[in-house]
């Protein structure tokens, strides 16, 4: 793994992250650290719950292994500036949702010096709390640069914040959170990618429902729990009906402004 000696704002990035989680009491459960790797570089393919994943996944990460990861992320977010400032002095990659050759064409090239790039396959936050199908980008990336997919499922995260979810302040005090980190999944050349993409779903799912079966609170009833689990979350049906009504509503307001 690539560490430079000095990064600033990801060191600041981080410190700050440590106090907010630090202040809310997070209780950090993990399993499977040993997976993740010391050096070289891999795409870190990730759940995607709750708004804050890509933090929590850096935290556990950089109090391992003082590990940097690198977000894909949507050229919308870079293009705010105090944000944008920040995620570009942390080496995050801007990916232009029309046009995102050049994001991959860097994310290849930084695992090939040795970086960490973090991926979130399902592209959305999934609001049925179940790993959705997944794109193929993570597998392709890993197999064109010739590094390991390491799966990473994060299970308590979406409680803090998340999608079409108004969590008060005080609910978000001592959540424990746990973190699942699989076996490395080596794609070699000519694997078929469609493929090796289910094989990375299914064992993100299994590692979900591992945490699920050891998560310290009883879900059942309650809305941040899948329905097949017992819980009120949105079904996968209904969570994608939502998103695609979303989708079509941004889209007609878009064109109502263009007017």
């Amino acid at each position: 793994m690539q560490r430079s000696r000095r990064e600033p704002i990801y060191s600041t990035a981080v410190a700050a992250g440590r106090a907010l989680f630090g202040l809310l009491r997070l209780r950090r459960i993990e399993s499977g650290l040993e997976n993740l790797p010391r050096n070289g570089g891999a795409v870190i393919a990730m759940t995607h719950f709750g708004y804050l994943d890509f933090a929590l996944v850096e935290w556990v990460l950089w109090l391992h292994c003082r590990g940097r990861v690198r977000f894909l992320a949507k050229q919308s977010v870079f293009d705010k500036p105090v944000l944008g400032w920040l995620l570009r002095g942390m080496r995050h990659i801007p990916v232009d949702m029309q046009a995102g050759a050049d994001a991959y064409a860097r994310a290849a090239k930084a695992l090939r010096k040795g970086e960490l790039i973090g991926v979130f396959p399902e592209a959305g936050v999934s609001a049925s709390f179940t790993v959705r199908e997944l794109k193929t980008g993570a597998v392709r990336l890993a197999g064109d640069a010739g590094v390991p997919v390491i799966p990473v499922a994060v299970w308590g995260g979406h409680r803090l914040l998340t999608k079409n979810r108004r969590i008060r302040f005080r609910e978000r005090f001592g959540v424990p959170v746990s973190f699942a980190v699989g076996q490395p999944i080596e794609i070699h050349p000519g694997d078929n990618v469609t493929e090796r993409t289910t094989e990375l779903r299914s064992t993100l799912q299994a590692l979900v429902h591992g945490l699920q079966a050891e998560y310290p609170v009883d879900g059942t009833g309650t809305w941040w729990q899948p329905r097949e689990s017992g819980g009120t979350a949105p079904t996968p049906e209904e969570a994608a009906a939502a998103d695609e009504e979303r989708r079509l509503r941004r889209e007609r307001e878009a064109r109502a402004r263009a007017r």
